[in-house]
């Protein structure tokens, strides 16, 4: 059976490492225009305590198509790419799940549980419960589905309080929120309310990626200037070397 590291080998060829500096959002780790914030999260609600994302998904690029068909394929290949993927946030969390505790203002995330999906026929089987709760061993043994989507008509992209409910009171867990992409925030933000709304402490979310579109301003530009390949010693929050994760 292939490592984790052979199964990410790949994925470290194509992705991109967000980090910290200026004309980066340093909530979401969107390109800004000099701002500290993005549009989306100066204007939106802010329930997360920490945002993390693995890597950039540029539009119609390698991460966005292993993104969106991993959930859109069926068979093998839809098999595969949840096996890939999977691989990749069990290496990132194996190496830096301390990191977004530390951001979180956390010792450690006691339950791990996933944004529900925004299509409502596929949200029952998402793939992204089975890679967070079966595959990847960082989470698997944390999982619980704590939140399902409300019987509230909600466009996907909008923040709503009610998009989501809990499935059970909580007690002040800290709570780490899987998702597969972050665009506007606006569901892993949702989620988080309702997560707090039934009784969690600390809620921060872990997202694969972190959509991007090329041609948008000086995207480009600020893409073409991360560094490659992908380096899985830091992450978008510490900075700093982390403890080697499987092989």
């Amino acid at each position: 059976m292939p490592t984790v590291a052979e199964l990410t080998a790949l994925y470290t060829n194509f992705m991109l490492g967000p980090r910290r500096g200026p004309g980066v959002c340093d909530v979401c780790f969107n390109f800004t225009d000099g701002y500290a914030r993005c549009y989306a999260c100066t204007h939106g609600e802010a329930w997360l305590d920490a945002v993390a994302p693995i890597s950039y998904s540029v539009a119609r690029e390698q991460l966005h198509h292993a993104l969106a068909r991993y959930k859109r394929l069926s068979g093998e290949m839809a098999r595969r790419l949840g096996v890939e993927l999977a691989a990749v946030l069990w290496r990132y969390l194996a190496q830096h799940e301390p990191c977004v505790a530390r951001a979180t203002g956390t010792d450690a995330f006691e339950l791990v549980t996933t944004v529900p999906s925004s299509d409502s026929q596929r949200d029952g089987r998402h793939p992204l419960r089975r890679i967070v709760g079966e595959i990847s061993g960082p989470t698997r043994l944390r999982h619980e589905r704590l939140l399902r989507r409300a019987g509230v008509p909600i466009h996907a992209r909008e923040f709503n309080p009610g998009k989501y409910q809990a499935v059970r009171r909580l007690s002040g867990q800290a709570v780490l929120l899987i998702d597969d992409t972050w665009t506007t925030g606006a569901n892993a933000q949702s989620a988080a309310a309702a997560l707090k709304s039934a009784g969690a402490g600390r809620v921060a979310a872990v997202v694969i990626g972190r959509h991007l579109n090329r041609e948008w301003h000086e995207n480009d530009r600020r893409l073409r200037g991360i560094t490659r390949p992908f380096d899985w010693e830091h992450c978008a929050l510490c900075g700093t070397d982390a403890p080697g994760g499987p092989r």
